[in-house]
């Protein structure tokens, strides 16, 4: 009988050691695993089914990183999120090594393809420049994604959530850019993050599908600006049923008081689902916002919540 128990034990531990975390660390000094971010990742098993964390060093990694669609429950951990910087400079117009045009859609520093993706204290980067033009930082488009202590830089298109089957969720986080520098289908919320504009242009461009009852949310987030702007929106519709919310935002005095643009005057407002609730601050006041946006009632404020926004599932952190 104690041999039984003892075996029993011995299995038991051994499925639990198979099941925790493994740890792959990325230094540039090669006290690590792998002295580049891209290498780390490329270790990650195919159809992987179990948590991996790449711990990444201090250092400012230039490489123009892809996580495939194959290589799921990744986290990656930085140092520290002001000296762990994950950087590239494609833009728009640029000519790759290859021979092709970038586009937006290429122009990223890291793309994310895997579900159930991970992110702490680390800075996602792009460097192309203020007058690039579209110049992606992080492309996330599985489904899943979480990002906690990050800080996402750059200038026009920055944080590009792909995707209308992803979810992701944003905490405490530093987003800064010039124009429609947070877009895309996927849903998302964000919570406790800043958000800073640094041109008098657009916020948002989301392409939520009309299918999709909500698409990005900005819950408890404060919105600034350099001290010269005061025209900037809160967003305009990239495509026509575009979802957006802001609640319990602070607003500065960056953002003009119409509140929201149109998409170059095309029809896509019309549809477009526009919301604030609750935001304070000299950019918050209600009394000129465009009058095909709202204000949420209570009661629809009430069933805002994570689970509702993403359709059942709740990150853990």
């Amino acid at each position: 009988m104690r041999k039984l128990v003892l075996i029993f034990l011995l299995l038991s531990a051994a499925n639990v050691w198979a099941q925790a975390p493994k740890q792959i660390t990325v230094a540039q000094d090669g006290s690590g695993n792998y002295k580049t971010v891209q290498e780390a990742l490329n270790a990650v098993p195919d159809n992987n089914k179990s948590r991996i964390v790449i711990y990444i060093k201090n250092g400012t990694y230039k490489e123009k990183l892809h996580l495939d669609t194959t290589k799921n429950f990744v986290e990656m951990i930085g140092e520290s999120r002001f000296n762990t910087i994950l950087t590239y400079d494609d833009h728009t117009g640029k000519v790759s090594a290859k021979g092709d045009s970038i586009n937006t859609r290429t122009s990223y520093s890291f793309q994310i393809k895997g579900d159930d993706f991970t992110a702490h204290n680390i800075t996602f980067r792009n460097d192309a420049g203020f007058t690039a033009g579209q110049a992606v930082a992080v492309e996330s488009r599985g489904d899943k994604a979480v990002f906690v202590d990050c800080r996402f830089i750059g200038n026009q298109d920055i944080l590009f959530l792909n995707s209308e089957k992803s979810r992701q969720y944003y905490k405490d986080c530093y987003i800064e850019g010039t124009t429609d520098f947070i877009f895309g289908a996927a849903t998302a919320w964000f919570q406790n993050c800043h958000i800073h504009s640094k041109k008098n242009s657009h916020v948002t461009a989301a392409s939520t599908p009309q299918s999709h009852p909500y698409g990005f949310v900005f819950n408890d987030c404060t919105l600034t600006g350099d001290s010269t702007l005061h025209a900037v929106s809160l967003g305009r519709p990239w495509r026509p049923y575009a979802s957006v919310v802001y609640m319990y935002c602070y607003i500065g005095q960056q953002v003009k008081p119409e509140g929201w643009s149109n998409w170059n005057k095309t029809e896509s407002y019309k549809t477009a689902r526009y919301a604030e609730y609750q935001n304070y601050g000299p950019g918050a006041a209600i009394d000129k916002r465009v009058t095909w946006s709202k204000q949420l009632t209570d009661a629809e404020a009430a069933q805002l919540t994570l689970k509702n926004a993403f359709r059942g599932w709740e990150p853990e952190l």
